[in-house]
C-alpha cells in the first residue's frame, strides 16, 4: 500500500529494489529512520514483530494519532481545505502551546500535504485531493494496529530490538542533505551509525546516496549501486544511490 504522506528522501521509487533484497526469513522488522514509511507500507501486514521509529517528534505524534485516534484526527481535518492562509496558520500554530496531540497532528498533516516537496515551509500550489487523503487514514490505522511506534535515537533502537532474527532497514539523512531534516544529523552521526551497525547480531539493509565518504565508510560490507530517475524543476536526471547490506 502507499504511504499517507510525502517526505523528503521518501523511498517510493526505490522500495521495490529494497524489498527485493530482503532476506527470505526474519521474525522482527525494524524501520529505524521511518519518514513516510514507504518500505514499511510495501510489506504485507506482518505476522512478525514490527517497529517504526523516527526522531522527529511531530512526525511520530502524527503516526500515533493515526494509529490510536484516527477517527478523532479525521474529524479535526474534515473541514480543512487547500488554502495558502490555512497552511501558514498551521505552520505558525505548530509553535503555539496548548494544543492537544490530535490538534497538533492535524496541523502537521496539513503542512506535509500542502507544502512544496514536503519541505514543511512553503505552500505548494499543485492541487491536492485533501478529503481523499483524510479518508485514507482509516486504512493507515488498520495497517499500523500491530506496529510499535517509537521516537528514539537510532543507537537506542538498534540496542533495544537487536536479535539474530531481526531485520533493520535504515534510511538516514543522506550526506550533505542533512539540513533538510528537522532532527540534526552530522558527519559524526554517520560514523556513529556505522559503528553501531558493526555491533548488531541481526541483519541490516541500508540506503544512502552514492558518495566516496559512504563507500569508504562501509567498504567491508556488500555495496550495490542503484541508478534512479529523478525529475526536479522539469529536468530529468539520474540519481545514484547505494544499497548496503551485512548479508
Amino acid at each position: 500500500m502507499d504511504s499517507f504522506i510525502k517526505w523528503i528522501g521518501g523511498k517510493k521509487r526505490l522500495r521495490k529494489e529494497i524489498l527485493s533484497r530482503f532476506p527470505e526469513q526474519y521474525e522482527r522488522y525494524i524501520e529505524v529512520f521511518g519518514g513516510a514509511g514507504w518500505v514499511l507500507f510495501g510489506i504485507e501486514p506482518p505476522c512478525h514483530f514490527e517497529v517504526f521509529n523516527d526522531l522527529n517528534g511531530d512526525l511520530i505524534n502524527l503516526y500515533r494519532c493515526v494509529k490510536y485516534h484516527s477517527q478523532e484526527l479525521q474529524r479535526e481535518l474534515n473541514f480543512s481545505i487547500q488554502s495558502r492562509e490555512l497552511f501558514f496558520d498551521a505552520v505558525n500554530q505548530m509553535n503555539t502551546r496548548g494544543y492537544t496531540d490530535i490538534q497538533r497532528a492535524a496541523r502537521y498533516f496539513l503542512i506535509i500535504k500542502e507544502s512544496f516537496g514536503a519541505n514543511l515551509s512553503s505552500f505548494g500550489t499543485r492541487p491536492t485531493n485533501f478529503l481523499s487523503a483524510v479518508d485514507y487514514l482509516t486504512d493507515m490505522a488498520e495497517r499500523l494496529k500491530s506496529t510499535v511506534i517509537e521516537n528514539q535515537d537510532f543507537e537506542k533502537i538498534l540496542k533495544t530490538y537487536d536479535r539474530k532474527e531481526s531485520l533493520f532497514y535504515l534510511d538516514p539523512p543522506y550526506v550533505e542533505t542533512e539540513k533538510y531534516y528537522a532532527a540534526e544529523f552530522t558527519k559524526a552521526d554517520h560514523i556513529r551509525l556505522k559503528n553501531a551497525l558493526q555491533k548488531v547480531k541481526g541483519k541490516f539493509i541500508l540506503s544512502y546516496n552514492d558518495c566516496k565518504f559512504i563507500r569508504e565508510l562501509y567498504a567491508e560490507y556488500r555495496i550495490e549501486g542503484i541508478s534512479r530517475k529523478n525529475q526536479l524543476n522539469g529536468q530529468k536526471s539520474e540519481f545514484q544511490e547505494l544499497i548496503i547490506r551485512n548479508y
